[in-house]
């Protein structure tokens, strides 16, 4: 289950998508989330899965390494289709002693399933296609109008990045523990939820010790290389919009644009 997330993991690759503008696919991504928000049917839905699955074909990333990321939240998931199900009133269909299954209620249920479906597929398409430095760069170009304001944007975007690149690793790192521990006979997977909870708590004091032992690592690697955050800092190559970025904001521009007319017009 651990290594079935993500987020934070990026898959090489020469796509389109992956060689457009990193500020271009922040942005991109910001929009379609917002963007199923708005809708309000389950026509909006087929409208941003479609270009959700036109993105994820062009990016060439397999579907199946994205499916694999909604894995570790099936219970979140089945948590709130059940809680929608059960707790809308509305006409009944199928009554189970004092709880009641209504068609209002399994609408509901299956509309904020695929909205919390959506949203993990189409966040997961900016990690996978983006570079880790560039996506710094990019979060840093956007958030730098606001230094004027004294907002610390490369600082801010080099936390950002550096939390969602360190993902992979304490989770593989949580994975090794796990595997270690069960070869001295630890037992994850019997007993009830609060047992097999109870069982993961001596996972947390290796854990906490490999991830300050990785965070110390990085700072003295950081340091070795005299780093000394945004100010003054150059970059080997820089950023520039061209001919496909822009194509990518007439596409984003269209399909937001046809969702707001589905949505508020017809």
């Amino acid at each position: 289950m651990i290594r079935d997330i993500t987020l934070g993991q990026y898959y090489p690759g020469s796509s389109w998508i992956h060689k457009l503008d990193p500020r271009v696919k922040i942005i991109s991504t910001f929009v379609f989330l917002i963007s199923l928000f708005l809708v309000r049917d389950f026509w909006g839905f087929g409208i941003a899965s479609i270009f959700l699955a036109v993105c994820i074909a062009i990016s060439k990333v397999p579907l199946s390494f994205i499916v694999r990321g909604l894995k570790p939240i099936f219970l979140i998931i089945l948590f709130t289709f059940t809680i929608n199900m059960f707790m809308t009133r509305g006409t009944i269909l199928i009554s189970l002693g004092f709880l009641s299954i209504t068609r209002e209620g399994l609408y509901n249920a299956i509309f904020m399933a695929l909205r919390l479906i959506l949203l993990i597929m189409g966040s997961s398409i900016l990690t996978l296609a983006t570079k880790p430095i560039s996506l710094t760069d990019g979060i840093e170009r956007l958030l730098s109008p606001f230094q004027r304001f004294g907002m610390p944007s490369h600082e801010l975007a080099m936390m950002m990045t550096i939390a969602l690149r360190f993902i992979p690793t304490l989770l593989e790192e949580t994975d090794k523990i796990m595997k270690a521990q069960m070869a001295r006979g630890a037992d994850f997977e019997s007993g009830n939820l609060m047992q097999r909870a109870k069982a993961l708590i001596p996972l947390l004091v290796p854990l906490f010790i490999s991830a300050f032992r990785i965070a110390s690592d990085l700072a003295m690697a950081m340091e070795a290389r005299c780093y000394r955050g945004g100010d003054c800092r150059t970059r080997m190559n820089g950023m520039s919009l061209e001919k496909r970025d822009a194509v990518a904001f007439f596409v984003l521009t269209v399909y937001f644009l046809v969702l707001i007319l589905q949505a508020y017009i017809l």
